[in-house]
């Protein structure tokens, strides 16, 4: 029977690590980082409407509706299937250019909502191939667990990673970071360890092996953001880092953190 209408939450990710190890003949870079799902959420609503609309709240969505990545992936899919129009509402709840990859996670999710919605019966590797057009990221978010990316990001293996038993708070400064910002100032080179082995090590180790190379020249630009990684150390983060190319910066912690320093300034997330 068919569904009226789908509700799904499509939730944040945090990069534990990033090493950019070469430029690609297709403008992209060759990454190796650790992608792992985090409790930070958007609402995302579909269901079958009179055309193809869509409308958001929440925070300020920058573009073009056209270009939202929501609507690329409807016209993907109704490439191959006869799909009606559908009325699209997004709530936007995770930080924007804050490398979380809530754009990537909200096309991933919608792949998921219409092929429930209207009942198409897709194997996961045919909707990790949509995901692959969208984004270099998206892929990660059809299944949304912790692996090991390489090549753009979008290939994928498991690692056993589980950080349940720890705090993991996020602070999202004031500051904007572009990927196209984050990427020139970045030399791409061969990572002498790769980080599928490094992220086995005990995490009070990762602070001295485990690197996110968007960092120094990031830091350099934007001091507020060096300021928010420092202030998590001092808070007693085992360890801190940029997620992504930037803004926001995550720690684990053995106990929720005192980050009220930070909360009037800052967007604050705890137990994420």
């Amino acid at each position: 029977m068919l569904i009226n209408l789908m509700i799904v939450f499509p939730n944040a990710k945090i990069n534990i690590g990033i090493n950019i190890t070469g430029r690609r003949p297709d403008g992209y870079h060759n990454i190796e980082t650790i992608f792992y799902p985090v409790k930070i959420y958007d609402a995302l609503e579909a269901l079958a409407g009179k055309e193809l609309s869509f409308q958001s709240s929440g925070l300020g969505i920058p573009g073009r509706v056209e270009d939202n990545l929501c609507i690329k992936a409807y016209h993907l899919i109704k490439n191959d299937y006869e799909l009606p129009p559908v009325t699209i509402h997004l709530h936007k709840h995770i930080p924007i250019g804050a490398g979380l990859g809530g754009g990537s996670a909200d096309a991933a999710f919608f792949i998921k909502l219409i092929d429930q919605l209207f009942e198409l019966g897709m194997a996961t590797e045919q909707k990790l191939h949509y995901a692959r057009q969208l984004g270099a990221d998206c892929a990660f978010f059809i299944e949304s667990k912790p692996v090991f990316a390489f090549e753009k990001g979008d290939r994928f293996e498991p690692v056993n990673l589980d950080l349940s038993g720890y705090h993991i708070a996020l602070v999202m400064p004031p500051a904007h970071v572009s990927t196209s910002e984050a990427y020139r100032g970045v030399k791409p080179a061969p990572a002498e360890l790769s980080l599928k082995e490094l992220v086995s090590l005990p995490i009070h180790e990762w602070k001295h092996s485990i690197k996110n190379d968007f960092e120094e020249s990031v830091f350099k630009n934007h001091a507020v953001i060096r300021g928010v990684k420092a202030a998590m150390y001092e808070a007693g983060a085992i360890y801190a880092s940029m997620s992504g190319s930037g803004a926001s910066v995550f720690g684990i912690f053995d106990k929720t953190p005192d980050l009220s320093s930070l909360e009037k300034t800052n967007q604050v997330f705890y137990n994420i």
